[in-house]
């Protein structure tokens, strides 16, 4: 294996395992990493894309006990037919979107100037809506447990899914914010993003691996797995982490963390320090 593109692998694993789940975009960082690391061609692309399996394979394990239940519960329990009803129902508008505008968004906006400035506005639109939670307080919460969700709340959080397709504005962050905006408690939020990232995430990775078949090579695979098993812990590491972290504080230090992450980005690539490649 050649050990310069394993230690890249290793590097972007973690990346993408350590932010996939947070409201800090994982696209964004993979972007930004990937070009300081002069990793950004072809298989690069693809490359994300398998490591990303790692990350939602680690919420599949986290969740397994869950997701079993639901799946057990198809023929029987009306909730659990409920609860596979709003995940589909919030997928749908991010799956039409993202075959619509494919295309446009990776030629237009996978670069890191793009990512900064929607790091930025997604920082802002956060410190927002943790304010307007503090000042209305409980009255702002309306579903408090993920099985009370409707057709009409995954609906909602599924259209603010759909900001994700921008890079840098993070799909953990816009289905969050969005269901927090929207009444749900903020764990609610959370594990409900955790669960609307498997389709997501599943069928984003079929379809770049059907589309980039040719890009695999059995010279790639040890950088692939590596990458996919560095995923793999970091996500699993990071999603327990992040279970704890909200029983006692908000989300105001990750958009503290955007904006000073993005304001960086732009002033490495202006100041000339960098030169970032697209």
């Amino acid at each position: 294996m050649d050990w310069l593109l394993a230690g890249k692998a290793l590097i972007l694993g973690v990346v993408e395992g350590l932010t996939e789940f947070l409201p800090v975009s994982s696209t964004g960082h993979l972007i930004v990493v990937g070009s300081l690391l002069n990793f950004s061609d072809e298989h690069a692309k693809t490359f994300d894309v398998v490591i990303q399996l790692g990350a939602i394979l680690a919420v599949c394990w986290e969740f397994r006990r869950r997701i079993s239940s639901v799946v057990a519960g198809l023929p029987s329990r009306p909730e659990a037919r409920r609860f596979t009803q709003n995940v589909i129902v919030a997928t749908i508008p991010a799956i039409v979107l993202g075959l619509l505008f494919e295309k446009t968004i990776k030629a237009a906006l996978f670069s890191p100037v793009p990512v900064a400035f929607a790091l930025v506005a997604g920082g802002v639109v956060i410190l927002w809506a943790e304010a307007r939670q503090r000042a209305q307080g409980d009255a702002a919460i309306r579903v408090r447990n993920v099985d009370d969700l409707n057709a009409l709340d995954a609906l909602k959080v599924g259209l603010a899914q759909c900001f994700a397709l921008i890079p840098g504005t993070s799909r953990s962050g816009a289905t969050i914010i969005g269901g927090m905006l929207f009444g749900l408690e903020r764990r609610v939020a959370t594990e409900f993003s955790f669960f609307l990232a498997i389709p997501i995430i599943f069928g984003a990775t079929a379809y770049e691996l059907y589309k980039d078949w040719h890009l695999l090579s059995t010279d790639a695979l040890g950088s692939f797995a590596l990458g996919f098993a560095a995923a793999f812990v970091s996500a699993f590491i990071c999603v327990r982490w992040l279970l704890r972290y909200i029983a006692s504080h908000d989300f105001t230090a990750f958009a503290w963390y955007r904006i000073g992450f993005g304001l960086l980005i732009l002033l490495v690539g202006y100041s000339g320090a960098l030169s970032w490649t697209d």
